[in-house]
């Protein structure tokens, strides 16, 4: 018999984790799609540690009309399949990272599919490429009807073997 998981009652990453009130429990770190912008698939970490989403993006273009165009890159390991995407200008802040250094930077709305659900999370855009996921998902976002399960990965579903494999620089099919 499969060991249940102590919060939510279910056998695993494959059984929808959801508890009696209706939040929906997430690992520390999940496949997402943003769907807006044309993303089908990239690896984020959970972090409640951040009042806001964090996006890897480049190329950040601020436009005239309070908008911004920006690239984004979804595989952790990889340049190729970068997205360019044009979005409204939601606010501007500036943000501290962990080791204390200040950074203005451009925040935009996103519209992302996290454990299934559907997800509108305010996004800063910055330079990701040295850190370990291209995207994170703050505590704004979580507070949509999400628990997070630090021990656990993926209980949204993992994206299938071949987007997998591309994540790690890999070639589909």
């Amino acid at each position: 018999m499969a060991d249940l998981h102590p919060t939510t009652g279910t056998a695993g990453a494959d059984t929808e984790s959801v508890d009696p009130l209706g939040a929906r429990t997430v690992g520390w770190r999940e496949w997402v799609s943003l769907p807006g912008i044309g993303v089908p698939w990239i690896k984020v970490k959970v972090d409640t540690g951040a009042r806001s989403s964090s996006l890897h993006a480049f190329d950040i273009e601020e436009l005239p009309g309070d908008r911004v165009r920006f690239r984004v890159q979804p595989w952790q390991d990889s340049d190729r399949d970068a997205v360019t995407a044009e979005c409204d200008v939601h606010d501007r802040r500036v943000v501290r990272s962990s080791s204390g250094h200040a950074e203005e930077r451009v925040v935009v709305l996103l519209d992302l599919v996290l454990g299934g659900r559907p997800v509108h999370a305010e996004t800063t855009l910055t330079n990701r490429d040295q850190m370990g996921f291209r995207m994170l998902v703050g505590r704004e976002a979580l507070r949509q009807g999400f628990l997070v399960d630090p021990a656990r990965s993926f209980l949204g579903g993992r994206a299938p073997r071949e987007i997998r494999r591309r994540n790690r620089g890999g070639e589909l099919g």
